[in-house]
């Protein structure tokens, strides 16, 4: 259960406890140093969003740490500092996370707070408006980044309408300035809850101590009304390619996104996925596509893809950022490797490589708590088994090269993609 010297979390020393109401708490003891770090998730996210308050999820979870009904604002930040500990909350489609640290002395006061945060929030005016004011700004600022309007353009050509991964940045932008107080209340009334509740404590504290902590804090949390978070549906297959180019006024770089519905955390073949993806944009200064269309033909400032897992069909894209007048040799470009890796066989050493990257940097992950818990939260979340890391190099090296070939195949097209370009003028 090592892997060069590491001991692996594992069955073997991650306790796992299911409490009554539906809180899974899962511990790990680290006596290395005196700190205890928690990661956790609740299932509650932008998927249960009425229609036409989009946004409300990530408010109401930026909002839980403005004050609560026992603490105000002050008193709230004033109770973690004083005890040198942080604590932070954090809105997603399917899940909205939370993450802290402490002295292990202190991890039954900070699960006190985060109690109070999660389950009490005040949602009070005048810290909430100014919430709403800052993530505006945010907002303004990156419909204001042709990388990030490239890429929300893409979604929205890479996914029907009624999807829940067709949403975007506009839309938010749109619904943010209408959401009340009233609202904000509501949601969090009617969609928090223990159930899928996952909370992963790491450090120096017994691993029965901890989850007794947790039960002290969360036990009693009820809520009969809670949603179960709705399944996301598949994508169909795009036919043809479809294209938006969108001028960004004051720019002068264009950004491309060429992309596809890839598969989820759960599909059985998302490892030879990502071991394409790895290929195709990541290892090695960016992989194929960092070679070929940065490096040899100086087409771009950066070129890389990602394939991003989760709990549907999220994006598998390629990204360059060009100067407008490459835009076209650099789609181009980048179609040609997308041909190139869903019509041939990866070389032998290439996936050698890859392969080694992968098990060879898992390690480096685990090297603090903070990484022990994202892994551990990350099998829990994608029902991976406590055992996954220790079965992982097997399960990546036993990945053919055939194997990489299919997921490319079944996931990429060269000829139906969803382009997206921004930048400082309209051109096709």
């Amino acid at each position: 259960m090592t892997m060069n010297g590491l001991s692996l979390p594992s069955s073997a020393d991650i306790l796992r406890v299911v409490l009554p109401n539906g809180v899974t708490v899962l511990a790990r003891e680290n006596f290395a140093n005196q700190s205890v770090v928690i990661g956790g998730s609740l299932a509650v996210g932008s998927l249960l969003e009425p229609d036409g308050k989009d946004g409300l999820a990530d408010f109401v979870a930026s909002a839980l740490m403005r004050g609560t009904r026992n603490r105000d604002f002050d008193a709230l930040h004033e109770a973690l500092e004083s005890i040198g500990a942080s604590l932070s909350v954090s809105g997603g489609g399917h899940t909205t996370g939370f993450g802290g640290k402490a002295l292990a002395e202190d991890l039954g006061t900070l699960l006190s707070i985060l109690s109070d945060v999660l389950r009490a929030p005040a949602f009070p005016a005048d810290q909430t408006e100014r919430l709403r004011g800052e993530m505006l700004t945010a907002l303004r600022i990156r419909m204001q980044d042709t990388r990030s309007v490239a890429y929300e353009n893409f979604r929205s050509l890479a996914y029907p309408p009624e999807h829940p991964y067709s949403r975007t940045m506009f839309a938010v932008a749109e619904s943010l300035p209408r959401l009340t107080l009233d609202d904000l209340h509501a949601f969090h009334a009617q969609t928090y809850g223990p159930n899928g509740m996952i909370v992963v404590i790491v450090g120096a504290v017994k691993a029965e101590d901890a989850v007794k902590l947790v039960a002290d804090q969360f036990s009693d949390w009820h809520n009969a009304d809670q949603p179960a978070m709705p399944k996301v549906p598949e994508v169909p297959l795009l036919s043809e390619p479809r294209q938006v180019f969108k001028t960004v006024d004051g720019k002068t770089q264009s950004d491309i996104v060429i992309g596809w519905a890839g598969p989820s955390r759960f599909a059985p073949d998302f490892q030879a996925a990502n071991l394409a993806n790895n290929i195709l944009g990541v290892f090695g200064m960016m992989g194929r596509l960092g070679r070929s269309v940065r490096e040899e033909q100086g087409l771009a400032y950066y070129a890389y893809s990602t394939v991003r897992g989760g709990h549907g069909p999220s994006p598998w894209t390629a990204a360059a950022g060009v100067n407008p007048k490459n835009v076209q040799r650099a789609i181009e470009s980048i179609l040609r490797e997308i041909d190139r890796l869903t019509s041939e066989l990866v070389g032998e050493e290439e996936l050698a490589d890859t392969k080694a990257n992968f098990t060879g940097s898992l390690p480096l992950t685990l090297e603090t708590n903070e990484g022990v818990a994202a892994a551990i939260l990350n099998m829990e979340t994608y029902k991976l088994g406590l055992d996954y890391l220790v079965h992982y190099a097997e399960t990546i090296n036993a990945i053919t090269r055939e194997d990489v070939l299919k997921a490319a195949q079944k996931y990429l097209s060269a000829k139906a993609y969803a382009l997206s370009v921004a930048g400082p003028e309209l051109s096709n």
